[in-house]
């Protein structure tokens, strides 16, 4: 469960229907499974049960395009709020693998990071125990609009309200 704000959906922990898979736990809806179990159970994981998987942030999330219509959600992790690697593997999945699942930021995701977050294609975010889900919504508002392209509105400002580049 979660509160959604302009596209943006803030998971409660302690509400939080994906649950990480152990090894040897026989298949479940809404697994989070690593990729290491994800390519092991794969071919036989149940059609019927959503499935995510946790990506680290130095994977190549390319090589989950095969995989990409089975995930019903794809978390990318970050480990400091200084590392922004997940914002590009975020990017990624959304324009060129189109991806059209959960995207989840998980880790040490920070109030000031949500509107680049929810720019990047980002979905939904657990964010960090100290952070307030207020603020994190106050903070989706405030920028009005901005003039490039993003995984929300890929084209231009000027593309979109007709003006044509000479």
């Amino acid at each position: 469960m979660s509160a959604h704000t302009r596209g943006m959906r803030f998971v409660d922990p302690t509400r939080n229907l994906w649950r990480p898979q152990q090894d040897d736990a026989a298949p479940c809806a809404h697994a989070l499974l690593t990729l290491h179990q994800w390519a092991a159970r794969r071919n036989c994981w149940p059609s019927s049960a959503p499935v995510g998987v946790i990506v680290d942030n130095t994977v190549d999330v390319e090589m989950l395009a095969d995989a990409l219509p089975r995930l019903s959600l794809v978390a990318l992790q970050f480990p400091k709020w200084t590392d922004g690697r997940a914002y590009s593997q975020a990017r990624l999945l959304r324009a060129r693998l189109r991806y059209a699942g959960e995207l989840r930021a998980t880790g040490e995701v920070l109030v000031d990071m949500l509107p680049l977050l929810h720019r990047s294609g980002f979905d939904s975010v657990l964010m960090r125990a100290d952070q307030s889900i207020d603020a994190a919504r106050r903070a989706l508002h405030f920028f009005a609009g901005h003039y490039q392209g993003d995984a929300l509105q890929p084209r231009p400002l000027f593309a979109r309200a007709g003006i044509r580049a000479s």
